[in-house]
């Protein structure tokens, strides 16, 4: 089949996301973007850019769109030429948290679930994500004064399924676990440097470690944006002879070098929807710790749940210390959890999103859209 892919902050995770898909579909796919900033203007305007720069809808058989545009907007200046959508929710502007000092636009929230209603098919990237949205969008159209459309949301879920999205390891690589090389673990923290991924909790977690005596080194990976927290400053001082990599990595293969050194990753996220930074270092070999909370509990396997989540401050300080200073005792579940994030892996999932696709595409032509019976979420 042709797909048209529309994503208007093509960056990060989303860019990841494009990229991946496009890699390892068997369709043929033409990706239409624009640069990541700007986010609520995307939403607003993303729209009249993609139908003025995409060429004859007509020709393709489906379109897959992401969560930062108005679909109700793209339909209806598209006209009878527009393909059925797939609509594809990396997150949703009815939960995702405020920043310091921000009011919530409920008007953002509420293109999210008109645009649900006006695709064809909808995807969540997990089962909280989808639980998530719901919970959200009842609370909103509590809130309006009369005519409440709660039928709305029976039509969006009958149409709703979860496809986690895929990681990428180079193929043919079992993961596994390789040595660092260095005298001392590598903590890895491969997150946005904004404050929903919670920075301050995990450098004041590495203080108390230091306090303690714990030796370690770190690696700061990830995505940085205008703006930046002030505590990764202050972190690149207090931390400056443990810190061994400071920023983005353009080079992926630099990037993957780094996370098959780490022995732990720790996320201490407050807003995360999947964790494909998380995944991508558990299948290089890094040990996960997670919040229990979002979507962490569901990737991970039941047996090893009480290793890795943690519920509180103190409990991520004693599972980190204990992960830092027990090298050969942890070998065995680093290579259980890598096995597990590789089934995350683009060539494992690719398959669920060219067959919804495809049932799309020859829903719609039918006069139905098939409803999926992916994403039961067990792990």
């Amino acid at each position: 089949m042709k797909v048209l892919f529309l994503e208007s902050f093509y960056g990060g995770s989303h860019k990841d996301f494009a990229q991946g898909f496009c890699g390892y579909s068997e369709h043929e796919v033409t990706v239409v973007s624009l640069p990541p900033r700007f986010w609520k203007w995307r939403m607003r305007g993303a729209a009249l850019q993609f139908v003025k720069q995409a060429q004859d809808l007509s020709s393709y058989d489906v379109i897959f769109a992401t969560d930062l545009m108005d679909l109700t907007d793209f339909k209806g200046l598209a006209g009878p030429d527009c393909p059925p959508v797939v609509f594809y929710f990396h997150e949703n502007q009815l939960s995702y948290p405020l920043a310091p000092n921000e009011k919530r636009d409920f008007h953002l929230g509420f293109t999210n679930i008109v645009s649900a209603a006006a695709a064809d098919a909808v995807v969540f990237n997990s089962c909280f994500h989808r639980d998530d949205f719901f919970n959200a969008a009842r609370k909103l159209l509590r809130k309006m004064p009369d005519t409440r459309p709660g039928w709305l949301l029976d039509d969006i879920e009958a149409k709703t399924c979860v496809i986690y999205p895929g990681i990428r390891l180079p193929k043919g690589r079992t993961p596994g676990i390789s040595g660092s090389g260095l005298d001392r673990p590598l903590i890895v923290w491969n997150h946005r440097w904004e404050y929903d991924k919670n920075p301050d909790l995990f450098f004041r977690v590495l203080g108390r470690l230091k306090e303690k005596g714990v030796g370690f080194y770190l690696a700061l990976l990830g995505e940085q944006y205008d703006k930046v927290p002030q505590v990764f400053e202050r972190a690149k001082d207090t931390f400056r002879d443990e810190i061994l990599v400071a920023g983005y990595q353009a080079s992926g293969e630099v990037y993957r070098e780094w996370l098959s050194k780490g022995r732990v990753v720790v996320s201490t996220a407050i807003q995360e929807n999947f964790g494909i930074a998380v995944m991508e270092a558990t299948a290089y070999g890094c040990f996960p710790l997670l919040p229990d909370r979002l979507s962490y509990p569901e990737l991970v396997p039941e047996r090893f749940r009480r290793d890795v989540i943690y519920s509180s401050e103190k409990m991520l300080l004693e599972k980190l210390t204990t992960a830092l200073t027990t090298a050969d005792g942890l070998v065995p579940a680093r290579r259980a959890l890598a096995q597990n994030a590789a089934r995350f892996s683009w060539e494992a999932m690719i398959g669920e999103y060219d067959r919804l696709l495809a049932e799309t595409a020859r829903g719609k032509k039918a006069g139905t859209v098939k409803t999926s019976s992916r994403g039961n979420c067990k792990v």
